[in-house]
């Protein structure tokens, strides 16, 4: 009959503790498992050496070159259209962010529009935008049509 006292953990699943550093005889003396010389035989050690340390060896955050500037996360993004570009619509017609996306003017989905005045406008629109430059609005108005920051 097996009582609850003789119960005990599995053969072979214990271990004693590694003691090292406790004389010759016992197997683990002189250089305490540590190898012989070099810094990490010596107390301290590997702790010492910071993260990155590559035994004074030029580091890899040092050797790849860095990357210049930086990227502004607030920067305003725009579908920029120029006056010549809107020759293809009907004269008369009006030109908002519905009619440029459907025709596959814009490129960017969520960001504003700018209407730059690059190029010549015979027919007259209305275009709706929200940012002309001055030479657009100019080119706007000479053809007979009307520029409307939105």
């Amino acid at each position: 009959m097996v009582n609850i006292s003789d119960l005990g953990p599995a053969y072979g699943s214990l271990k004693k503790r590694k003691r090292v550093g406790r004389g010759n005889g016992s197997g683990h003396g002189t250089t305490s498992c540590r190898g012989s010389k070099g810094q990490k035989s010596r107390s301290g050690g590997e702790s010492k050496t910071r993260l990155g340390f590559e035994g004074g060896q030029m580091p890899l955050q040092r050797r790849i070159p860095h990357l210049k500037g930086f990227k502004n996360t607030r920067k305003e993004e725009f579908n920029i259209i120029n006056v010549s570009q809107l020759e293809r619509f009907e004269e008369g017609s009006v030109i908002d962010f519905e009619t440029l996306s459907k025709v596959g003017m814009l490129m960017k989905n969520n960001a504003k529009i700018k209407i730059l005045g690059n190029g010549e406008l015979k027919k007259k629109y209305t275009v709706k935008a929200n940012y002309f430059s001055s030479n657009a609005v100019s080119k706007i108005e000479k053809a007979g049509g009307k520029a409307e920051a939105i």
